[in-house]
């Protein structure tokens, strides 16, 4: 009798989480396909290469924007990755059991999870308020606090996985420590440690919020980064809240950009992580 209750106790349970995995593929698939369908409709040669057009004309695109989140995206990583990758290392390799270092995890936590809008405004008070006006520094200042604590904790445990007997081998043929980082340790978990770097990546494609208040806006190209920057997100915000059908549709297309980026940069890392991995 006990054994058939907890037959059926197990039945019910994998039919609940199979029900919610199936639910919850079947909710990524609708919104994927949305986004596909309605934003794959506005993309022409004019949404990459052209500038917003006023409000309420039907022509324009959206090519400062884009470049504005490459050029905002790639400053941020440019920051967060060595700053992530070396606190990482230090708590793996050197604070492991340190006061300092538990300190350290424990504001990454933090960060990890805090609201991106707290973070956009404290960048706005040290360096939007500090400077007088919006600029792209900021916007990527911002990004890259959002992306630090994703780097540095991914970078900790992907290091932590590294198996002591390899450094110890490293050690007994008397290379230095500084050369069994890079050469050895690193090497070792590169794969994880890249993958750690993508997920903060996209972790910082679709922020809105923290570029409101560093970044701004701005509808024609930008010629420093000095300045208010053009990015997809405000922009898609900014269209999807007009009453214009035209705007609407390429705040469609914007989405369908930024979800098809992440798609590409993540397929193309796996494959790549798995072609290195193969060698």
């Amino acid at each position: 009798m006990r054994m058939q209750r907890r037959t059926w106790t197990n039945r019910l349970i994998l039919f609940l989480s199979g029900s919610a995995g199936v639910l919850g593929l079947a909710m990524l698939v609708w919104i994927l396909g949305d986004v596909a369908i309605k934003g794959s409709s506005a993309i022409n040669w004019d949404f990459f290469t052209e500038l917003p057009a006023p409000p309420g004309m039907d022509e324009g695109g959206l090519a400062n924007a884009i470049v504005g989140t490459v050029i905002m995206t790639l400053a941020a990583t440019m920051i967060a990755v060595p700053f992530g990758v070396m606190a990482g290392t230090w708590l793996s390799e050197f604070g492991r059991e340190s006061r300092f270092g538990h300190a350290v995890r424990y504001v990454s936590d933090i960060l990890v999870s805090a609201p991106s809008i707290v973070i956009g405004m404290f960048v706005y008070i040290i360096m939007v308020k500090t400077m007088g006006h919006f600029s792209g520094w900021a916007g990527a200042v911002a990004l890259a606090i959002i992306m630090l604590p994703v780097v540095s904790r991914t970078t900790e445990e992907m290091l932590k996985l590294v198996p002591h007997e390899l450094r110890e081998a490293a050690l007994a043929l008397g290379a230095p420590y500084w050369k069994i980082m890079p050469q050895v340790i690193y090497r070792a978990a590169v794969s994880g440690m890249i993958t750690g770097i993508m997920l903060a990546v996209a972790r910082v494609a679709g922020e809105t919020a923290p570029l409101l208040f560093t970044a701004l806006n701005s509808p024609y190209w930008s010629e420093s980064m000095n300045e208010p920057m053009a990015n997809l997100t405000v922009t898609l915000f900014n269209y999807a809240m007009s009453p214009y059908d035209d705007w609407h549709a390429k705040a469609w297309g914007a989405a369908f950009i930024i979800t098809l980026a992440v798609l590409v940069v993540t397929i193309f890392t796996r494959l790549l992580l798995r072609k290195r991995s193969k060698h």
